[in-house]
């Protein structure tokens, strides 16, 4: 087996058959000011089996990062038996970065920040590269949604060559109206990955960014079942799992229906009383739910 197909194996088998249990990672925020190896040792004694790692955690500008600084990064997760699932939130660090602005000096080092992660991405592992950033991508004063789209795809084509020989999936993901002026529901984001005309390019289902759609996610689910690669687990307020009303059993019930296999990731951004309270909280809960679906 050759190393691109080690790392673009877990990519390509997120949908295939029903597996007996869902495999859970929390996103490396929720330790919030915890050294990197606790994250981890706190990740996997809760129980989650994979970590998504935010790059802005690892330093200020994430692609400066030393092979020896990747190497022990790797090595730590490899250590504690953590799997590295991928990266998220990938434009909020360094300041500046935006993936539509009609100014080209900045579209092109943005674009160009998006093809550095996906090298840091496989020398973490490889995985998925979950593409919100809403201020980073959204339509600035003067331009329409229809062609900060345009620009997004065009950026997104770009580079998923690259990213594909990197062993990463970029998954644009709709984002709630709060969040974002362009590409809120996965309809939307579905287009888009169409438009980009490459399978390196996917979307997700996220709790809280579904606002906007108008049907349930049981449907969203069997809909789009073809290109959803990841799911990030929050309250429609993006606070724990179990503090609001959501109906977990039946978001997991239709992933199982769809054979899903690839990670749940719990990703909050509500922190008290504590980080690991609230990823073992919400894993206690999430695991009840997968018994009730």
């Amino acid at each position: 087996m050759t190393r691109r197909s080690v790392l673009v194996f877990p990519v390509a088998a997120a949908v295939a058959t029903s597996p007996e249990a869902f495999r859970y990672s929390v996103c490396n925020e929720t330790f919030q000011n915890t050294p990197f190896l606790e994250q981890c040792r706190l990740a996997k004694r809760i129980g989650y089996t994979g970590i998504e790692i935010m790059p802005a955690t690892l330093d200020n500008i994430p692609p400066r990062l030393s092979a020896a600084q990747r190497a022990e990064i790797r090595r730590i997760m490899a250590g504690e038996g953590i799997a590295f699932v991928g990266l998220h939130n990938l434009l909020s660090a360094p300041a500046g970065l935006h993936a539509t602005t009609a100014d080209a000096s900045i579209y092109r080092r943005t674009w160009e920040h998006v093809r550095d992660l996906a090298t840091l991405c496989a020398d973490l592992g490889g995985g998925v590269m979950v593409f919100g950033s809403g201020k980073q991508r959204n339509a600035e004063s003067g331009m329409s949604p229809a062609e900060a789209v345009r620009r997004l795809t065009e950026g997104l084509a770009g580079v998923a060559a690259h990213a594909r020989s990197c062993g990463a999936t970029i998954l644009i993901e709709p984002l709630a109206p709060h969040l974002s002026n362009i590409m809120n529901t996965l309809e939307e984001a579905s287009a888009i990955v169409r438009q980009a005309g490459s399978d390196t390019v996917r979307t997700i289902f996220d709790v809280h960014n579904s606002a906007a759609e108008k049907v349930n996610a049981a449907a969203l689910v069997a809909r789009y079942r073809d290109v959803i690669r990841h799911v990030h687990l929050n309250e429609m307020d993006g606070k724990r799992p179990g503090t609001g009303s959501y109906d977990f059993a039946a978001l997991l019930r239709a992933l199982r229906d769809v054979r899903y296999e690839g990670w749940l990731s719990l990703e909050v951004f509500d922190f008290a009383p504590s980080g690991e309270e609230v990823a073992r909280r919400a894993f206690e809960y999430l695991k009840e739910q997968e018994s009730r679906a």
